[in-house]
């Protein structure tokens, strides 16, 4: 079975979604913050708290939030992962932490953010996106589709070799493909479209898992 590290910081029920996800699609996941990049086969960096605004060179925003040693502990394990060409898939605070690591930066406030901030912690936003035709996503859903949306902040400046891949109506990034690397992410939450919280008027998340499951098998072999 596929071991997948989600480093976190204790104990955090806000990822049951995730190891849910994970453990459905049929990985192990591995959390905490002890883990051996060596023994997993891939790593998830899952929804949360927002990144610390001076390790993208601003001063923090009167909205934003942080934990700077989960920061340090995600940012750590998304290097030894990527030293390691071992897949990489971010969500929602993971999407921005992986662009932050690779030297992009965030817009800490969304002047649009009624389009994408859930409306309770129960009842996600939803809204239309478009994809590049040539992108893993679009080979997965199509260029047209609907997804769930729970964020206040998003990418500005994408990181080194990443490309935007899917951008919402309103022009807010939505996912990402590195140009080379075995990385990918995305603004919207799969984990919460995929089986006990699969919804009609959404695609099917579980797919991504799959697709990102399929990838760590392949460089495990």
């Amino acid at each position: 079975m596929l071991k997948i590290a989600v480093p976190i910081l204790g104990e955090d029920d806000r990822i049951r979604n995730y190891l849910e996800a994970l453990t459905q699609t049929g990985a192990e996941p591995v959390t905490g913050k002890d883990i051996c990049p060596k023994n997993c086969d891939g790593l998830l960096l899952p929804g949360g708290i927002d990144v610390d605004p001076s390790l993208y060179g601003q001063e923090k925003a009167p909205e934003t939030e942080f934990d700077r040693a989960l920061d340090d502990l995600q940012l750590d394990m998304f290097q030894r992962f990527l030293a390691l060409d071992r897949p990489i898939f971010g969500i929602c605070r993971g999407h921005q932490v992986i662009n932050v690591a690779l030297g992009g930066t965030l817009i800490q406030h969304l002047p649009t953010v009624k389009n994408h901030k859930e409306f309770s912690l129960h009842n996600d936003n939803i809204h239309a996106c478009t994809a590049e035709p040539d992108s893993l996503l679009a080979g997965v859903y199509g260029t047209r589709f609907t997804v769930n949306s729970s964020h206040h902040q998003g990418v500005d400046r994408p990181g080194d070799g990443l490309r935007v891949v899917l951008r919402s109506d309103d022009g807010v990034v939505e996912a990402m493909e590195h140009e080379s690397l075995p990385v990918c992410c995305v603004q919207f939450h799969p984990e919460r479209m995929a089986f006990r919280h699969s919804r009609e008027d959404t695609v099917d998340g579980s797919l991504l898992f799959r697709l990102f499951l399929k990838n760590c098998g392949l460089k495990a072999k």
